[in-house]
């Protein structure tokens, strides 16, 4: 376990006032919790440099699948040890390192917003999320083929509807590449450019 002396404790809170600004009436959580962990994120970096050491990342791979992270936020580190084991593997694995009970039962949150937890943003069980995940993608089971094992239709689609509409998270930055550029040269004008179509 991580020893005490080596926590330290930094409020957020005021620099994302700052960027909230006169805005916060009218945002929503969702908006404001991204904020959050994106200044979060700078500060993690920020220590890490200060100390020469690297960012260890928290997410899972139901997040990932899910897309349940902020991009440029909880999803930015150095390393991510945890990124191949669903969340339910990863209560297996604490079990195993012996992490104390009262960290073990306290309901998963990004602690964005009061009485926020995963499983009420996500109106599903971790549970059945990685289970149906793993069907799914792992061993690519068709949407029947998942029903079939028992799921409750509606469950299943909303769980696939979820991960097709994030999916666009794991393909930034964009990278779009410029027309090939075609450049003809005249021989009898000594070498000058004769055209220029791209």
């Amino acid at each position: 376990h991580i020893p005490l002396t080596h926590v330290v404790r930094i409020d957020i809170k005021p620099a994302v006032d700052v960027i909230v600004g006169k805005e916060m009436l009218g945002m929503d959580n969702v908006r404001k919790g991204n904020i959050m962990a994106r200044v979060r994120m700078i500060y993690l970096f920020d220590q890490a440099k200060k100390r020469n050491a690297l960012v260890v990342g928290t997410e899972n791979k139901t997040e990932h699948v899910l897309g349940y992270f902020t991009r440029y936020g909880d999803s930015a580190s150095d390393i991510e040890p945890f990124a191949h084991l669903y969340k339910t593997q990863v209560v297996e694995l604490a079990k195993h390192l012996q992490i104390p009970q009262s960290i073990l039962e306290k309901p998963p949150t990004a602690g964005l917003w009061p009485e926020q937890t995963d499983e009420k943003d996500f109106g599903f069980s971790y549970k059945d999320a990685d289970h149906i995940l793993s069907l799914l993608y792992d061993e690519k089971k068709t949407i029947e083929e998942v029903v079939g094992v028992g799921f409750d239709r509606t469950l299943v689609e909303k769980i696939q509807t979820r991960v097709s509409k994030n999916s666009f998270k794991h393909t930034t930055p964009y990278k779009i590449s410029p027309s090939p550029l075609v450049v003809l040269i005249d021989s009898s004008t000594g070498g000058e450019l004769k055209d220029n179509v791209g």
